[in-house]
């Protein structure tokens, strides 16, 4: 009885401590997930806490569910429209880039480590899937707003790579402990059944549970309930009809988070904080699992491994399966380096463990010293690479205070706005706003008394609107009321000054001096998607001329306002220069300010 007291009072002393190291990382741009896992070390074995923690089955059932909930998760706050954008690439990356970098990587732990092939090729398929886990929450953790295709293509990659990785780990298992080997044919039989079977339990299961979220009446705190139970049952169904468990909960929690259901926001916010605690339960189980006293003889073989994977295998993997999707130069260097390892490969590196190959702990070991690497390395650095490479997208109209009741019939939503200073709301007059035909005012409430919204004839900062729609159309009130940011920053991310997409092109090249064609119907959004060749998304650039047209804002798929960069950065090596000068300009600024500071205050 005692111990078990002493467990829960430690399991509960690691989660606080995590999220109080985490508040004190971020101030200091450290990225979270390596707080987690570092606390997990030093509460270890070899650390001041002294807890010994080695189960491998354990730990490789709580990694397996965890990262069922983190994929649900992932997927609920994944759009259709985004996973629309990125879906063959994010495909093409998540099974031909996944055989790359194993077969790669794989050659690179033969030479490092002077291991045979098929053991090679087992520590490379351990580490050739990014994380989604590390994806989901370095790139939406400080509201990192990267062009629309490279973070749709990064975050839904991330989403689907994961069977491949659990094939071709289990396929290296098999051949290393197995005299028989395994035929070509029954490899691409299982991986056939692993993504289709993956496919239609996923897309069922959304479904269906859409369905019964819609039809059954339960206590506001069971829908959440309901929505990991299922998920937990779809992963688990799906596992063990030899199906992809990992890409079924993802495809599942995309179909429920994009489907019209009554309790939207109550299972967002649950599953929000549920992914959080996920993520830091899993990556402290995984510090606990590793001995860091052990891993001094692999120190220097990970690190080259980890350092190959980063440089060479990545990199030929991103170039090689993204070659056909018109990826420029530095979206897919930036591609390439964000190729994030996290808890996914230490799972994975439980398999060879549980199934007693040889020099399993070793093989272990690599795998832990890549995913800190990692963490350390690329995690510190997704932000500063984004800049550097200049792939930051125009800012978007911060949203407002929002708070909003699920009608009973799941038809929509009740929505409580608080207009925000600097809004579009606030700076022009009731009736000059364009508000969807879908979306009804309801009520205003004006210096703490209500007022009938057509009596209104403008909108103060800290008026409160009560609104009613379904989910899209009340997204765009969020740009109505939400406060504007400065398009103009030193990033210049939305170029020099906007102008309307709708606008004629020919009118537009005239003015400034390009070539946009003959056809007087062409409006800047059609030249745009010409010359990209798909859709667009935020933070496109297309060069024209001398300067380069930018989709600063999107609407039903067109560009709704477009930046014009009249001096836009070089490209190829010249640019990095470039981008690589102004960077250093903008941190010796920002040094520089404190000390400013500090000598007025002195005078």
């Amino acid at each position: 009885m005692e111990a078990i007291n002493e467990m829960i009072f430690l399991a509960g002393l690691l989660l606080l401590l995590a999220i109080l190291a985490g508040r004190i990382s971020s101030r200091l741009g450290a990225p979270l997930l390596l707080v987690f896992l570092g606390l997990g070390m030093l509460a270890g074995e070899d650390g001041p806490g002294g807890i010994h923690f080695g189960d491998f089955k354990l730990a490789y059932l709580f990694g397996s569910t965890a990262l069922a909930v983190i994929l649900f998760d992932g997927g609920l706050r994944t759009h259709t429209d985004t996973f629309r954008l990125a879906r063959w690439p994010a495909l093409s990356l998540a099974t031909a880039g996944v055989l790359i970098t194993a077969v790669v990587t794989g050659a690179l732990v033969c030479l490092v480590m002077g291991v045979g092939w098929k053991e090679g090729f087992l520590v490379g398929s351990i580490i050739a899937s990014t994380d989604a886990a590390a994806v989901f929450f370095l790139l939406n953790l400080r509201g990192l707003a990267l062009r629309g295709r490279v973070s749709a293509t990064l975050e839904v990659e991330s989403g689907l790579n994961d069977p491949m990785a659990v094939l071709l780990t289990l396929l290296a298992v098999t051949i290393l402990i197995s005299p028989a080997g395994v035929e070509p044919l029954h490899l691409l039989l299982e991986l056939i059944q692993q993504m289709v079977g993956g496919v239609i339990f996923g897309v069922a299961a959304g479904y269906a549970l859409v369905w019964l979220v819609n039809r059954l009446d339960l206590a506001d705190g069971l829908y959440p309930i309901l929505a990991l139970s299922f998920s937990l049952f779809v992963f688990g169904g799906a596992q063990a009809a030899g199906a992809s468990g990992f890409l079924a909960v993802y495809l599942a929690g995309l179909i429920l988070g994009n489907r019209p259901h009554k309790a939207d926001r109550l299972i967002r916010r649950f599953h929000d904080g549920l992914a959080w605690l996920a993520q830091i339960g899993l990556f402290v189980m995984l510090g606990l699992l590793v001995t860091p006293s052990l891993l001094g003889p692999y120190l220097l073989s990970g690190t080259l491994v980890a350092l190959g994977l980063m440089l060479v295998a990545r990199p030929l993997a991103v170039f090689a399966s993204l070659l056909p999707f018109r990826f420029t130069l530095t979206e897919l260097t930036y591609i390439s380096w964000v190729g994030l390892r996290g808890a996914v490969p230490i799972v994975l590196a439980a398999i060879p463990v549980l199934a007693g190959v040889p020099n399993a702990q070793a093989y272990f070991a690599v795998a832990f010293v890549v995913v800190l690497l990692s963490l350390l390395i690329q995690g510190w650095t997704v932000g500063p690479s984004a800049r550097l490479l200049g792939l930051l997208a125009p800012p978007q109209p911060e949203p407002p205070s929002r708070a909003d009741v699920d009608l009973p019939d799941g038809s929509g939503q009740l929505a409580v706005f608080t207009v925000a200073r600097d809004s579009e709301a606030a700076k022009r007059g009731r009736g000059k706003l364009i508000i969807p035909e879908s979306v009804q005012l309801l009520a205003l409430i004006q210096n703490g008394r209500p007022v009938r919204p057509e009596d209104a004839h403008r909108l103060q900062p800290g008026d409160t609107v009560l609104a009613m729609g379904d989910g899209s159309a009340l997204a765009v009130m969020d740009r109505l009321f939400g406060r504007k940011v400065d398009t103009f920053d030193e990033d210049r991310p939305a170029g020099d000054f906007q102008i309307q997409g709708d606008m004629p092109a020919m009118a537009v090249g005239g003015m400034y001096g390009f070539d946009a064609g003959d056809d007087p119907t062409q409006t800047l959004s059609d030249l745009i998607r010409r010359r990209l060749g798909h859709d667009p998304s935020l933070g496109d650039r297309v060069r024209v001329g001398e300067m380069e047209l930018i989709v600063v804002s999107l609407k039903a798929g067109e560009a709704e306002v477009v930046g014009i960069d009249l001096t836009p950065p070089a490209t190829g090596w010249a640019g990095f220069r470039q981008q690589l000068q102004a960077y250093g300009t903008r941190i010796r600024r920002r040094l520089s300010k404190p000390r400013h500071r500090q000598e007025a205050g002195g005078d």
